[in-house]
């Protein structure tokens, strides 16, 4: 299956109002794959960029707990940018997509929710490689 930009999208994560402070909460039902891997981004300078890579298999879901950030995403023919800034509101990115995290906010943070373990052949880090990859796939 050929990704596309399109394939990415917004999930609401389902909150609970309370006068004393909203709660989120993500459950086996709020995406469609089983989290592995969790890992959050914090004090990232503003002028900074992470990410810049794309994935074979694995899928993520990227939310900002705090602050707001931008991803600019790409299928190799497409490009979009998003702004994350709600903490109930997380951004699903299937495989085979290039993305980069950029204009952190001071006190931002980035949650990413993983459906797999860290593994270093899984990553494409060079662009022209991901380009040549997503032809392949075609």
């Amino acid at each position: 299956m050929k990704t596309t930009i399109e394939d990415v999208r917004f999930i609401e994560v389902p909150k609970i109002h309370d006068i004393r402070g909203n709660l989120s909460v993500i459950e086996n039902d709020t995406f469609p794959y089983e989290i592995k891997r969790v890992y959050y981004l914090y004090d990232v300078p503003s002028d900074s960029k992470r990410g810049g890579h794309a994935h074979v298999k694995l899928k993520q879901f990227l939310i900002a707990l705090s602050g707001s950030f931008d991803v600019v995403l790409k299928d190799g023919v497409n490009q979009k940018t998003v702004t994350l800034n709600k903490p109930n509101f997380g951004l699903l990115i299937e495989n085979g997509i290039w993305r980069e995290l950029e204009n952190f906010s001071s006190g931002s943070v980035c949650l990413v929710l993983a459906s797999n373990v860290f593994e270093e052949e899984d990553y494409i880090r060079d662009y022209e490689d991901f380009v040549l990859f997503k032809n392949r796939i075609s």
